[in-house]
């Protein structure tokens, strides 16, 4: 059996190589599952539940850790947005983080509103860290029972 002398020089080349391709693809992907929104708006996703009723359309978005004041709902051309800012905790007991999973920043949702939506009357009620948005539909886009003979 030969004894195969390895490179040194090479071995450092290719393993830092390695690494920095791993560097490359996971700075790629980070977040990717959340969405790309995520790191252009520099923030966080908050997620959605969009539910229809015969009268309405529903909204909940879960927004913890946000006041009421910081989030903006808005409507405009069909498009219903849900934006606002969760501000980190001020900590002023100089407590340090070992590890911190938190998100906070910017937030930005856009929901297609389906035809029959009535813009003018969306209310919107925060609790509990839930967002819930009601969508009125106008008369005509609301479902009517037919008789049948």
């Amino acid at each position: 059996m030969n004894m195969v002398k390895r490179n040194n020089r090479s071995d450092r080349s290719l393993s830092r190589f390695h690494e920095e391709m791993n560097d490359l693809f996971n700075g790629m992907f980070r977040d990717w599952s959340r969405s790309d929104l995520t790191s252009a708006y520099g923030g966080w996703w908050p997620a959605i539940d969009v539910s229809e009723q015969d009268d309405s359309i529903s909204i909940k978005a879960e927004l913890p850790g946000v006041k009421s004041e910081d989030v903006e709902v808005s409507v405009h051309d069909g498009m219903l947005t849900i934006s606002g800012e969760k501000k980190a905790d001020s900590n002023d007991g100089g407590e340090g983080y070992c590890h911190c999973e938190r998100r906070y920043g910017v937030f930005r949702r856009d929901i297609q509103l389906p035809a029959g939506a009535d813009p003018d009357k969306v209310e919107a009620a925060c609790r509990d860290g839930v967002l819930t948005v009601t969508v009125p539909k106008t008369e005509k886009a609301k479902a009517r029972r037919i008789e049948v003979k």
